[in-house]
């Protein structure tokens, strides 16, 4: 059996629903043909959908190495660190204390690396509102709304945290009304 054939039958298995099988083709095919950049971008983007991230970042951070000119591959590379990124922050941003610094650092990264993330701008804009810093809050939620004009939620961020910040700065200005 050659890379093409264990590719086709990974294929096979994800139209049937086995994305573990697949996986295990795509592996095989790697072990078949493992400077092949675009077998390792296959695995990592069906690892990416099976939750497995940090399988998913090794193969995307192969196909990368293998092929750096290749914009597909660092794109998917970043993207999956921006995921991975968002992750970590979310654990630091259940911790008390100090530790939403460390989520803000993460999420200002993650947002620089996957600039379509918009989950990413809203738990930085929540971050932010946490330590009452409502202006790059406010911004945050704002790029969350370039990429979603119609997310409800963001909407509803966007009021409360300029109201926040009208009161933070004395009232002198009317709160945006939706």
């Amino acid at each position: 059996m050659d890379g093409k054939r264990a590719i086709q039958k990974a294929y096979e298995s994800i139209l049937a629903g086995d994305f573990e099988k697949a996986i295990e083709w795509f592996e095989r095919a790697i072990e078949l043909e493992p400077g092949n950049a675009n077998y390792h971008y296959k695995l990592s983007i069906t690892c990416a959908r099976s939750n497995k991230l940090a399988k998913a970042l090794e193969h995307a951070d192969m196909a990368r190495r293998l092929e750096p000119e290749d914009e597909y591959y660092r794109s998917h590379f970043q993207n999956l660190q921006a995921k991975e990124l968002l992750q970590k922050a979310e654990k630091y941003f259940s911790q008390p204390g100090g530790q939403i610094y460390m989520a803000i650092a993460m999420l200002k990264q993650a947002v620089a690396l996957d600039p379509l993330a918009l989950e990413a701008f809203l738990l930085l804009a929540l971050a932010y509102a946490r330590t009452e810093d409502y202006g790059p809050a406010i911004q945050a939620v704002k790029e969350a709304l370039k990429l979603d004009p119609q997310h409800q939620g963001a909407g509803q961020l966007l009021s409360e945290f300029e109201s926040k910040f009208q009161l933070y700065i004395g009232g002198s200005a009317k709160p945006r009304s939706k």
